[in-house]
């Protein structure tokens, strides 16, 4: 998808042990309109080789690797799927919720006639509602804990400042008598980021997790001019800088790579991928050019 300034989109990135083939294969035959679009193994890394799949649920692109077991999926980055029969919601809600953890009970709620939130047997949580009008299949939400807690709305601003042609359409507050939510903090925030919809919301109650590397967002980029300026804004945590890794204030983790890194990565040249690797291993913030020559095989 791209934007007027040329981006190209905004892309949820899931990180696996071992299991992102054997997920990306699950998730496509469950939700419909959905294929995996290229599997690459990249080697020689710090994690030995690591597959790198690509996929479409419902149109919308993912991207999965298995690099070890460093980071696990948790509830404070969760997908919402809109679905417009209950249907669909109970086809989706048996795969999802078999070998997983609920953590709402699919039922009705105040907000939606069937409604369900499920942790899946990857661990990656899903929250699944009847919504008979829905712009977005498939929607990330950010929940905002522990020491963010209460910082929902600043991250929501923060984020429409730094994507150029951000919408934040509506903002849902907690009231009174919600404890242990504080009254006027976050209950839904939606808000686009580069034509994508994104959720954000705080929650005070006492949760044993907060973001981490296991889900991250990549920002694809067609310049060096918009990488330096995407490094810029979202990198506040130094040491999380790592091969177009980056985290942003709030520890939500963001990768900014060049469009034609996916390009050179799907190549199918085993060669060229391993020369990029090498590049790209030896980097913080991606150099473009540098990714460009070693594909080419330049010194």
């Amino acid at each position: 998808m791209r934007n007027a300034v040329g981006m190209q989109g905004i892309t949820p990135h899931l990180w696996f042990d071992k299991e992102a083939k054997e997920a990306a294969e699950f998730y496509t035959a469950l939700f419909p309109d959905s294929k995996i679009t290229n599997t690459t193994t990249i080697h020689d890394t710090p994690s030995g080789d690591c597959d790198i799949v690509s996929f479409e649920l419902s149109g919308q692109p993912f991207m999965a690797i298995s690099a070890g077991p460093l980071f696990s999926f948790n509830p404070s980055v969760s997908f919402h799927v809109a679905c417009k029969t209950k249907g669909e919601i109970d086809v989706l809600w048996g795969g999802l919720a078999e070998r997983g953890t609920v953590l709402m009970e699919l039922g009705a709620y105040p907000w939606s006639e069937k409604y369900g939130w499920v942790q899946d047997r990857y661990g990656l949580s899903w929250q699944v509602m009847f919504a008979r009008e829905t712009r977005q299949k498939i929607t990330p939400v950010l929940m905002f804990v522990g020491k963010v807690c209460g910082k929902a709305e600043e991250a929501v601003n923060f984020y429409a400042s730094v994507f150029h042609g951000a919408k934040i359409p509506n903002i849902l507050r907690y009231g009174k008598g919600e404890e242990p939510d504080k009254s006027g903090t976050v209950k839904y925030a939606a808000f686009t980021l580069l034509g994508h919809e994104f959720g954000a919301m705080d929650s005070a109650y006492e949760h044993r997790f907060t973001f981490n590397e296991a889900i991250s967002f990549t920002v694809h980029c067609d310049t060096q001019k918009e990488i330096d300026y995407y490094w810029d804004k979202l990198s506040a945590i130094p040491e999380a800088e790592q091969c177009g890794w980056v985290k942003d204030r709030y520890g939500l983790s963001w990768q900014v790579v060049p469009a034609r890194l996916g390009e050179m990565m799907r190549s199918g040249d085993t060669e060229k991928i391993a020369r990029v690797t090498k590049a790209l291993l030896q980097m913080k913030k991606l150099d473009l050019a540098a990714l460009k020559k070693a594909y080419g095989g330049r010194p």
